[in-house]
């Protein structure tokens, strides 16, 4: 009878438990299975519009030589700063050289020698001039008293027109040596002509400004016309960069933007939008946005890669969620949000997008939670419940 009572005992105390766990699997099939959730809240946010692109370069300019040659020296390397006048190349040049040479030589004759000589050829002509002057005046009184034939006086008189055209002769001589004269001018002439060839080998900066490329090096032939120098004019520094387009409707000319280049990116400095392209690249689907930077890093150059970030809106109490918990966020958004109980899908309105944070204008309150998409076996409609951080 004791081991009778002793079994009755047992079997009781197992359907107990199984009454019980049987009661709490119950309870929690009623309730439905704990999930992660995310809790809609208000705070600041803060869109921006990130974008890539590069340190724009509006003209280039190409130099080279009109003359061609070997290319003796390069007096500048990438990246170096010009200013407008200054020798930047130039070819052999010894043969154009000499013949500055000659030229200056013939002009300082001119000047010199010729001048000199040709003032006293006119010096000269003007005594002989007198002198048959002279002459013919007696030989024209001796004529009228017939002390001399008539053939003597017309000597005479060809002495003296002969005497008068080598004085007009030397007097012009003089003129043409003199400063402005025809002979001045000549030579004045061939030494400029001597000189734009010499020049014609030699490359100078036309305007302030960046050395983006060098061309050809020392000892290269170099065809004339060809280039030796790219050039970048000094002038605003402006950026390009490419958003996509969904982000042309934020962009307005005159928002402040901070930049930074990829090769320093502690270095922030900021740049403002000076136009945005009234088309869209159909192959990218990027719309183009230039930038001016007025007080650029010494650092910036040319094509450097560069990121902006452009603030667009701003709210001081949005309600926010993370954008990772919102589906289909490109299409019709919504989410799951657990009310009474259950998992139900709710269509929302989205407003701000800051960076990985995006605000909710329709559709959900302060406090309401919602499910993950990483949740994916919890369906709408499902029970569920709520589970913090500790359960």
């Amino acid at each position: 009878m004791a081991m009778g009572g002793g079994k009755r005992i047992r079997y009781g105390i197992i359907i107990g438990v199984v009454i019980l766990v049987a009661g709490a699997l119950g309870a929690r099939v009623l309730v439905g299975p704990g999930v992660p959730v995310v809790l809609a809240e208000r705070r600041p946010l803060v869109q921006k519009i990130v974008a890539n692109g590069r340190v724009n370069v509006p003209v280039r300019v190409q130099l080279g030589t009109q003359a061609g040659g070997v290319l003796a020296r390069l007096a500048v390397d990438q990246g170096d700063s010009v200013v407008a006048g200054q020798l930047l190349a130039e070819l052999v040049s010894e043969e154009a050289a000499a013949g500055v040479a000659r030229a200056a030589a013939r002009l300082q004759q001119v000047r010199e020698l010729d001048l000199r000589a040709a003032q006293e050829d006119l010096r000269q002509a003007e005594v002989a001039l007198r002198q048959a002057e002279r002459q013919l005046q007696r030989m024209s009184e001796l004529a009228v008293d017939g002390g001399i034939s008539e053939q003597e006086l017309e000597v005479a008189q060809d002495e003296r027109d002969l005497a008068l055209s080598r004085r007009d002769g030397a007097a012009a001589n003089v003129r043409g040596n003199s400063a402005g004269g025809a002979n001045e001018r000549l030579a004045v002439a061939e030494l400029a002509a001597a000189q734009a060839r010499l020049e014609q080998t030699r490359i100078t900066s036309p305007v302030d400004g960046v050395v983006l490329k060098r061309l050809a090096q020392p000892g290269d032939m170099i065809a004339a016309g060809s280039g030796v120098l790219d050039v970048a004019p000094a002038g605003p520094t402006w950026l390009v960069v490419q958003p996509e387009e969904k982000n042309l409707a934020f962009l307005r000319v005159g928002q402040q933007a901070l930049a930074s280049a990829d090769a320093y990116p502690d270095s922030v400095f900021a740049a403002r939008i000076t136009r945005v392209a009234p088309s869209v690249d159909p192959a990218r689907g990027t719309v183009e946005v230039e930038l001016v930077v007025d007080r650029p890093p010494v650092f910036l150059r040319p094509d450097m890669t560069v990121s902006i970030a452009v603030e667009v809106a701003r709210s001081e109490s949005a309600l926010t969620l993370p954008g990772e918990v919102v589906r289909d966020a490109d299409g019709t958004p919504w989410v799951l949000v657990v009310r009474g109980g259950r998992a139900e899908r709710q269509d929302i309105g989205l407003g701000l997008r800051g960076e990985g944070t995006v605000e909710i204008v329709s559709g959900l309150q302060a406090g309401d939670a919602v499910v993950p998409v990483e949740a994916v076996r919890i369906k709408a409609g499902a029970r569920v419940r709520a589970a913090t951080g500790d359960q």
